[in-house]
């Protein structure tokens, strides 16, 4: 089975993508914030050492996750554009538009 044109063939599916990795990379920061803030804010209200501790863990913890979150995107690449030296990436290189910026125009031209 042949995927030469598959990205071509689904580039609207990947420009909605786009949006979605765009939309969770604001979120993800954002929440991250006011999360942190919400429970930072409450443990300095109780006053109790350990549930301070336990705030400042459960924030670094969230940080952690955010940044593994934020960056699978560029690992995913990173990892497609390696592997694309090993053949053409004309088809690949039309889903990584789609994704990051905006289709390439034989691409939104296609019908379905």
């Amino acid at each position: 089975m042949s995927f030469m044109g598959f990205c071509a063939d689904t580039a609207k599916i990947w420009n909605v993508l786009g949006y979605v990795v765009m939309i969770i990379k604001i979120v993800i920061p954002l929440m991250l914030i006011i999360l942190g803030m919400v429970d930072l804010g409450k443990a300095v209200i109780s006053s109790d050492e350990k549930s301070i501790n336990k705030a400042v863990s459960t924030l670094i913890k969230r940080f952690v996750a955010a940044v593994v979150l934020f960056f699978i995107p560029t690992i995913v690449s990173a990892i497609f554009n390696a592997l694309d030296l090993l053949g053409d990436g004309t088809d690949y290189n039309t889903c990584v538009q789609c994704v990051t910026q905006t289709c390439p125009e034989t691409a939104q031209s296609s019908t379905y």
